[in-house]
């Protein structure tokens, strides 16, 4: 894993290149050091930075997860997508989707350590502003942290340009992002970023602490920390909005609408890609993600994608209010808190006809099942495969719910289990130049 040149193509053309190669040479643009050692490089690697993992980080993430859970089914003839719908062991270690995910993380990874690393030398005095790159650049390191940790079980949590990183286990990398988020928090709770920061790098759709702080509840959970969890979840403003957003120009324009409106790579499996006793067919949010025309290909039954998805120019937001709620609830079920407490969190999303930041409502009734453990915990993958559909997150959902993992002979028919892997394996280009990436998983 090499960053060597990366921060070269500051520009979105750059910035949003597609493929495998992680090095980029432009011989009219700024060296790594004249960027990384400059004011305005540094607010521009931010900017550049923020662009590249909403798109080419989001398209791999999202897409590549989803159809690992169903969310999408991968339909081109591409051999790529069709071994990622496969899954199982019939997904091979040089599969270009897979080393999308590893590759972008990698990459924004790599961007994030160089604000972090080298604000505080190059703004010395002027401590709001670098107070605010830092914080950005722990933010997007955590967020790579975590997408590496919901496809993968072990990588590295330190970039290196020699390509011979060390890798961790998921937990110590969670840990890391946890760090992570908790000194950027605390950095802002300290001195508030500058306006310059908040107007260039921010602008008026990122509400950064919150961001921060739904993440440090994400994942808190991820590692059993349910009290960390609940803590950081109650420290988000449920009212706040934060996304990201699109151009109608290639890049910057909204990836997954790409990947399956106009490239048509994928297609949004019904009812969520879910079995039909985890959904209700009142649900509201089935038409806010999902509307026809309809196509059967393989005999199932595929739906035209809408929501956050509907236009090259679609928002997509970093994290959904509802997700917090639905931590609260699951972690006081999780650490054997008030149930009664818990039906409260999980019925302001069953039960939310308008008002979401978002629009997503799913207009339900009250939760009505048994009040024990197991069947609440059940009722909050249930809201949460149907609220945060194609966020990225069903993946560990699946894992962290103990939901039916697939079995060794999952190839060649997945369509019956809810997951066909349970991690990736690690990218050929990685195994090829660095000596301590592990033994793949089995499945």
């Amino acid at each position: 894993m090499k960053k060597r040149s990366i921060y070269i193509g500051l520009t979105a053309a750059l910035l949003t290149a597609g493929g495998c190669k992680l090095d980029y040479v432009n011989p009219n643009g700024p060296t790594d050091t004249e960027v990384v050692n400059s004011r305005e490089g540094l607010l521009s690697l931010a900017v550049g930075m923020k662009q590249f993992y909403s798109t080419s980080a989001v398209q791999s993430l999202f897409t590549a997860t989803a159809v690992t859970t169903r969310e999408l089914k991968g339909v081109t003839t591409f051999t790529n997508v069709l071994e990622l719908e496969a899954g199982g062991t019939a997904l091979p270690t040089f599969n270009g989707n897979v080393l999308g995910v590893w590759s972008n993380m990698l990459r924004t990874m790599g961007m994030a350590e160089s604000l972090i690393n080298s604000s505080p030398a190059v703004l010395p005095t002027e401590t709001d502003t670098q107070t605010g790159l830092v914080a950005f650049g722990k933010f997007f390191k955590a967020m790579s942290i975590g997408g590496l940790a919901t496809a993968f079980e072990q990588f590295p949590i330190q970039t290196n340009v020699t390509g011979g990183a060390t890798f961790v286990s998921r937990t110590v990398a969670l840990q890391e992002a946890v760090k992570l988020l908790d000194e950027a928090a605390t950095a802002l709770g300290t001195t508030a970023p500058s306006a310059e920061f908040n107007t260039r790098v921010l602008g008026s759709d990122i509400v950064l602490l919150d961001c921060i702080n739904a993440y440090r509840a994400r994942y808190n959970m991820m590692l059993g920390n349910y009290a960390g969890a609940l803590a950081a979840a109650n420290a988000v403003n449920l009212n706040t909005k934060s996304q990201f957003k699109y151009i109608n120009t290639i890049p910057g324009a909204n990836p997954i609408y790409q990947q399956v409106q106009v490239s048509a790579n994928f297609k949004a499996r019904e009812l969520f890609g879910l079995p039909e006793e985890l959904t209700e067919p009142d649900d509201a949010r089935l038409d806010f993600y999902l509307t026809t025309p309809d196509v059967e290909v393989g005999g199932e039954t595929l739906k035209t994608l809408k929501g956050f998805f509907e236009s090259i120019t679609s928002p997509i937001p970093i994290y959904l209010p509802d997700e917090v709620r639905l931590l609260k609830a699951e972690a006081i079920i999780r650490s054997d808190g008030d149930l009664n407490v818990a039906k409260t969190h999980i019925d302001a999303v069953r039960t939310q006809a308008a008002g979401d930041p978002f629009g997503v409502n799913a207009n339900l009734p009250a939760y009505s099942g048994l009040m024990t453990k197991p069947a609440l915990l059940l009722e909050v993958y249930k809201q949460r495969c149907a609220e945060l559909f194609l966020q990225g997150l069903r993946l560990e959902d699946s894992r962290r719910f103990e939901r039916p993992a697939p079995p060794q002979n999952v190839n060649p028919v997945p369509t019956t289990y809810e997951r066909t892997r349970n991690f990736y394996p690690y990218p050929d280009q990685e195994r090829l130049t660095n000596p301590n990436t592990p033994v793949d998983p089995a499945i």
